[in-house]
């Protein structure tokens, strides 16, 4: 005798909608755990570039690092509600801080104290971020654990004092200073001036004479 579908009971029901909905269900958590997977590689690859190139923040590295943050750690959406964890909210912050210092105009008396200020800042950023992948590293780590070798250094600071420079120079705010020691000159073109000046000297003093010839237009008598 054939059962109605009246007559299935709720553990028969459940079997139903489990087998259904089973594969569904395995495919969206499938989905999910990707789309987590990459919001943490995107992440993972911030955090190194910054780490990597900490010694040399004019890096094109560095800045596109940077400015990969706001759309690394935005968050999601979900329903059209904009969702962020607490953790990508302190990066945020911390990047916003740091790039609102790095707008702020300095000059050679003021440049060790911004300068000083950027450094603590950017510490920041990089503890939110390693806190945020789950990473243990300590602000002094994150200050001192970098290396860069002293040729480095020396060619990025004369690169920038030779960019300061030519800017000023572009601006009129400095001038080119040149010095010349002397001109090329032809010893034979030398002599015969030399030669020619005296004869002149003598000549005019009534020591010596000027052979003048004049020639006239050929129309003479």
């Amino acid at each position: 005798m054939d059962l109605g579908l009246s007559e299935l009971g709720v553990r028969d029901w459940s079997v139903i909608i489990a087998t259904i909905a089973g594969p569904i269900l395995a495919v969206q958590a499938q989905k999910w755990l990707e789309r987590l997977r990459e919001r943490r590689n995107r992440k993972l690859w911030v955090f190194q570039q910054l780490m990597a190139t900490r010694a040399s923040r004019l890096s094109n590295d560095h800045v596109q690092a940077l400015n990969m943050i706001d759309l690394v750690f935005y968050g999601t959406h979900f329903f059209g509600i904009h969702r962020r964890t607490k953790g990508e909210t302190s990066v945020v912050e911390a990047w916003h801080e740091y790039h609102d210092h790095l707008g702020n105009k300095f000059d050679d008396s003021t440049f060790a104290i911004w300068n000083t200020k950027g450094d603590e800042l950017f510490i920041n950023l990089l503890f939110a971020i390693a806190t945020d992948v789950h990473f243990k590293f300590d602000r002094v780590q994150l200050k001192k654990g970098s290396y860069s070798p002293i040729a480095h250094g020396n060619l990025e600071h004369e690169q920038n004092l030779i960019r300061k420079s030519v800017l000023k120079l572009l601006a009129g705010q400095s001038a080119l200073k040149m010095e010349v020691t002397s001109f090329p000159m032809n010893e034979d073109v030398a002599n015969a001036q030399a030669t020619l000046q005296k004869a002149m000297s003598e000549a005019f003093a009534g020591r010596g004479a000027l052979n003048v010839i004049v020639k006239g237009d050929g129309a003479g008598s």
